[in-house]
């Protein structure tokens, strides 16, 4: 059975909300996947060097990722390092004005890792809307889907 870890940053209401859509359709689209959502807080190294797929949620603070989410990449960093090639990942990012740095940043780490970024980071900007909601839920469902059917 195939592994998938969603690491999503959630400080408020709207990222939550967006967490659990694109949680519940990773569920939906899936049937024998394992789905395990974590904060990056908890995200240990362990975590991606067992998993088959990772989806990262941000919010990006001050043109760059969530504090949070680089304290991940900067204790597991190092343990992923060569140990993690080829590994299946898809980004989104809340941001409130532009998104571009967070999404070239992680770019550069799914990079340096050589991870397989299934597709361009998701990027959600300006006011909210509830379009973000099938936004990433479309990437979460199929990130599920595809990593179950093996196309990545």
């Amino acid at each position: 059975m195939k592994k998938l870890l969603f690491a999503s940053h959630t400080p408020s209401d709207n990222t939550r909300k967006l967490s659990q859509h694109c949680l519940a359709k990773m569920h939906a689209y899936s049937e024998t996947v394992e789905i395990y959502h974590k904060p990056p807080l908890e995200i240990t190294s362990d975590d991606g060097l067992t998993c088959d797929g990772l989806v990262i949620a941000t919010t990006e603070n001050i043109g760059y990722m969530a504090g949070l989410t680089k304290d991940m990449f900067d204790r597991c960093y190092n343990d992923w390092l060569y140990h993690t090639d080829g590994l299946p990942v898809a980004f989104y990012i809340r941001a409130g004005l532009d998104g571009t740095a967070t999404a070239n940043t992680l770019g550069r780490f799914a990079h340096a890792l050589r991870w397989h970024m299934v597709r361009p980071p998701l990027i959600l900007k300006g006011d909210y809307i509830t379009d973000f909601e099938e936004q990433v839920a479309e990437l979460g469902g199929g990130f599920a889907a595809g990593l179950e059917a093996g196309i990545f």
